[in-house]
């Protein structure tokens, strides 16, 4: 059979600027809370590999420009970073202006759609020590942050997204221990959430009175989550779940809402949201444009088999257990259970709930072996295929990613890049599934048995 995408449909990859830019102390940029956990403890990093070891991006983009237009991409994605740009949270470093307009139009000069997210996972230092997120007042100098942004690459982005990921990016820091400042805090976390939800809107409403050009959104990893059954406590445990680390997001961002569950459940765990005047009606006000979705696996939970400890402190795992469904397919290398499907569910929930965003698929893809790679992503190309037939208003793909890079989770143990790197030697090679996306990208879909 074959899948036949609609005729504006883009393709692509993306990568991120921590994990890419390298030039870490260089040019006047200041260190951000990934530089920081590795400065403190580079033994907890697979290999010692630090986010200065990397591809250099800030000096071979064109390099990388060419490679992804070698292979037919339309549209790409990356960040940039906010210690780069306002090193001391104020100063424009031109050096990084200069860069970043650079870079962008090398994608740009190629026919790229440059998709750009303005936050991922890379809080300054300066601010991280203020408290991050979890400190109200970090929220200002971020709008000024975003604004600086629109204004200095206005024409040269067409879709921001503000944030990628943001409940991975406090679930990390202050419940995870897996980044600075290495916290496990519930009421720390979900005062972050709120702010990020704040913030995020008056990001969204500085973007629409300044018309800038282009769309403006956000990046989320929706797993979708299924109960192991329709008993009452499977169906409570998935609930529960939805609201600590998904429509705490998705219902302010996409339907102008605040979750009143998740605010009650808050309440119930004596953590306190404190809600301004106008905060509501700002949240209201100004949802995204476009969505983005980084799909990878499902989330499959249980109702808890044992009562929590009462001493344990609070997580987004304290309220359910991993269900393994019997006969599940596995990425043995990951740990993730594969389940092309996912995507259809998740693509049409967001159609059904949220009024059916524009959106695309930013993320998607495996850290593997490359026949596997590509007989992953065409079976998720299906589903994605038929949830457009189906209505959703799916507009583009993006793999993660275009090259082996700096991951935080894993540095480079699993590689997910159309193109391998090489750290000791900084040479490029491409992969198989590189070629085989080309492909797809110029047939604008592909042909499945």
């Amino acid at each position: 059979m074959k899948y036949e995408f609609p005729q504006d449909f883009k393709w692509g990859s993306a990568v991120w600027a921590q994990g890419t830019e390298g030039a870490f102390d260089k040019d006047g940029k200041a260190p951000t809370v990934w530089d920081e956990y590795y400065r403190l403890s580079p033994e907890r990093f697979y290999n010692e590999i630090g986010p200065s070891d990397t591809l250099n991006w800030y000096e071979n983009y064109e390099k990388y420009a060419q490679l992804a237009q070698d292979i037919e991409h339309n549209s790409f994605r990356t960040s940039i970073l906010w210690a780069r740009l306002l090193p001391d949270g104020k100063t424009v470093n031109e050096k990084a202006v200069t860069y970043y307009k650079n870079m962008f139009k090398a994608f740009k000069n190629r026919g790229m759609e440059l998709s750009i997210v303005l936050y991922w996972f890379d809080m300054p230092l300066l601010f991280e020590k203020q408290g991050g997120f979890t400190n109200r007042d970090v929220i200002d100098s971020f709008v000024y942050y975003c604004e600086k942004c629109f204004e200095l690459f206005d024409g040269l982005v067409d879709i921001w997204y503000i944030y990628n990921e943001p409940i991975v990016d406090v679930g990390i820091k202050y419940l995870r221990d897996m980044c600075y400042p290495n916290k496990i805090d519930f009421n720390l976390t979900n005062q972050a959430i709120y702010h990020m939800v704040i913030a995020h809107a008056m990001v969204v409403k500085c973007f629409k009175e300044g018309q800038y050009n282009g769309k403006i959104g956000s990046v989320l990893n929706h797993q979708h989550i299924y109960p192991r059954s329709q008993n009452t406590g499977d169906l409570e445990a998935a609930h529960t779940l939805d609201l600590m680390t998904q429509l705490c997001f998705e219902d302010p961002l996409l339907a102008g809402v605040l979750n009143e569950e998740w605010i009650a459940f808050l309440k119930e765990h004596h953590v306190i949201i404190e809600i301004q005047d106008g905060d509501l009606q700002l949240i209201k006000e100004n949802k995204i444009d476009v969505l983005g979705l980084n799909i990878y696996h499902p989330t499959r939970v249980k109702c808890l088999d044992y009562l929590r400890n009462p001493k344990a402190p609070i997580t987004f795992d304290s309220f359910t257990e991993e269900y393994q469904m019997h006969g599940r397919q596995m990425n043995k290398d990951r740990g993730w259970e594969i389940y092309p499907k996912v995507v259809y569910d998740t693509l049409m929930l967001m159609k059904e709930k949220y009024g059916n965003p524009e959106m695309r698929i930013t993320e998607n893809g495996m850290g593997v072996q490359d026949d596997y790679r590509i007989d992953y992503v065409k079976k998720h190309l299906i589903w994605a295929y038929q949830a457009i037939q189906d209505g959703a208003n799916l507009k583009g793909y993006n793999m993660w990613s275009f090259i082996d890079l700096w991951s935080p989770s894993n540095q480079f143990k699993n590689c997910y890049g159309f193109y391998e790197y090489d750290l000791e030697t900084g040479e490029t090679k491409k992969k198989k599934s590189a070629d085989w996306f080309k492909q797809v990208t110029l047939n604008n879909g592909f042909e499945s048995e």
